[in-house]
C-alpha cells in the first residue's frame, strides 16, 4: 500500500508545462524550481516527497524530452496517476523510477484528498471521500524496476548480482 496527499491537475499537462523550455539548459536542481510553474507557481516549493500527483487525460504529451520526468523526480514525485499518459512520457517516467498508474476515475479525486494505492490489486482508496476506484495493476517486474530507482539502477544491480 502506498499512501499520500493528492496534488490534482487536469488534462493535457504537456512537457512544456512540466519542464518549461526556457529553463532546459539549467542544471536539473535549478530548472526544477520552475516545474509546473505555468499552471501552479507554488508546485516546486510545496510538493513534498510522499505526495501523489494526479491528472486526467494525456499527461506528459508533447516532446520526448526526459527533463520533464527528471524535474518531477528531483522534486520528490514518485507516483503519478492519470486517466492516460503520453507513451514516451510514461516510458521515461518508469525508466527514472516514477510509478505511473492509469486510472479512468481520476476526475473523482480532488486536490488534497488522502488516498491509498494497492498497485497489486489495482485499487485506489480515497480516504477523504470514502470511495474506491479501479486502476491498472502493476506487474511485479515493473515494481522491481521502480523500487530499484529506475532502469539504470535496476540494470546495475542485476549486473552486480550477475542476474543478467
Amino acid at each position: 500500500m502506498i499512501k499520500g496527499r493528492v496534488w490534482k491537475y487536469g488534462s493535457n499537462i504537456n512537457t512544456d508545462i512540466i519542464s518549461p523550455p526556457q529553463y532546459m539548459e539549467l542544471k536539473t536542481e535549478d530548472a526544477a524550481k520552475y516545474c509546473m510553474s505555468t499552471i501552479d507557481p507554488s508546485f516546486s516549493t510545496k510538493f513534498k516527497k510522499g505526495d501523489i500527483l494526479i491528472a486526467e487525460d494525456n499527461f506528459g504529451s508533447g516532446s520526448s524530452r526526459e527533463t520533464a520526468p527528471l524535474m518531477l523526480k528531483h522534486l520528490g514525485v514518485d507516483i503519478i496517476i492519470a486517466k492516460s499518459f503520453a507513451r514516451i512520457f510514461y516510458r521515461n517516467a518508469t525508466n527514472l523510477g516514477i510509478l505511473a498508474i492509469e486510472c479512468p476515475e481520476t476526475d473523482k479525486i480532488q486536490d488534497e484528498d488522502e488516498i491509498s494505492i494497492n498497485y497489486t490489486e489495482g485499487e485506489i482508496i480515497n480516504k477523504t471521500r470514502n470511495q474506491v476506484y479501479k486502476c491498472d495493476k502493476i506487474p511485479l517486474h515493473i515494481m522491481d524496476l521502480i523500487s530499484s530507482g529506475g532502469l539504470m539502477s535496476y540494470l546495475r544491480d542485476r549486473v552486480k548480482d550477475k542476474r543478467i
